[in-house]
């Protein structure tokens, strides 16, 4: 079953809606990030800025110190990069309690090309003290973190693929912000995956089992803070390691988990964009094989560390 998370997003922000404090705010682009859906219930408490993103950070800083929960939306590309400044210093800095969702993420926007492609948002969100970053893996998750994210206190930073995803998350299940959840259980080498290669490291796994090669596969979808004791926990027992995302392989994912694994000796490797912008295509799947953003990418890097592995 596949799912859309940008519905999942709309969705979760009408039940929010409940709440009179939650307050949303658009930057003209409310049919893409299905934001106008909380228009749609609550036309008093949405805020169509227009093409002005940095002022809508502003404003939200603003609702946030009156006591108000704001959700401002824009394209990732958008949300993390033209507002930038008001982020870091309106928001971040005074600790707002502001969440910010970058729609279109990654290079799921496949025919606008590397304008409106987000290669390098998680970077951009991580390095910033006192935010929250998350990264869903389908859409059920999407609507169980954007619930948490009305309770987390401080900014919070949510990216948000444009496609429809294959679910791995149970609806009943409980959620917590930081925590990384095992997918599958494997012996040789565990995969650290977020958002869409969730289901290509799922894909990878299938592979590998043909070839009598068993791998875990980890959804991370907290990036920061990094839940470093399930990590280890994780990383126990296997020969090496692979980390996955649809993101420049900069500052990322795999660069928090190297970081956070410095003093291991495991051999890691990362699957992700190798510094370079997206591209226009006729369809998302070309530009992820382009990338090499699959599920034989993965199993690919899960072979080369294990070879590593073998000669240490």
């Amino acid at each position: 079953m596949r799912l859309s998370l940008r519905q999942a997003y709309g969705e979760a922000l009408v039940e929010l809606g409940k709440n009179e404090d939650v307050i949303v705010l658009e930057a003209d682009l409310g049919k893409s990030t299905m934001s106008s859906e909380f228009q749609l219930v609550y036309p008093g408490r949405y805020f169509q800025m227009g093409i002005a993103e940095q002022n809508m950070a502003s404003v939200a800083a603003g609702l946030a110190l009156t006591g108000k929960v704001p959700f401002i939306n824009s394209f990732a590309v958008f949300a993390a990069g033209r507002a930038y400044d008001q982020i870091r210093s309106s928001i971040c800095i005074p600790r707002l309690n502001v969440n910010i969702c970058g729609s279109s993420a990654g290079l799921s926007d496949y025919g606008d090309g590397k304008t409106h492609q987000s290669v390098e948002d998680i970077a951009a969100m991580r390095v910033l003290p006192n935010m929250t970053v998350l990264s869903p893996a389908d859409a059920v998750e999407t609507k169980l973190m954007v619930r948490a994210m009305a309770e987390l206190p401080g900014p919070c930073y949510i990216r948000i693929n444009r496609n429809d995803l294959p679910v791995y998350t149970s609806s009943g299940e409980e959620y917590h912000v930081g925590k990384m959840k095992l997918l599958r259980d494997g012996e040789d080498a565990a995969v650290f995956a977020t958002g869409v290669m969730v289901s290509k490291a799922m894909e990878a796994a299938d592979i590998l089992e043909t070839e009598g090669v068993s791998i875990r596969v980890i959804n991370v979808s907290t990036i920061k803070p990094l839940d470093t004791a399930a990590l280890r926990e994780f990383s126990s027992g296997v020969r090496g390691i692979v980390t996955a995302e649809e993101h420049s392989v900069i500052g990322g994912l795999g660069s928090a988990i190297c970081e956070a694994l410095s003093a291991d000796r495991l051999p890691v490797e990362l699957v992700g964009i190798n510094d370079k912008f997206g591209i226009s295509a006729e369809n998302y799947e070309v530009l992820l094989e382009h990338y090499g953003l699959t599920g034989g990418a993965i199993a690919g890097k899960v072979r080369k560390v294990l070879r590593a592995a073998g000669d240490r």
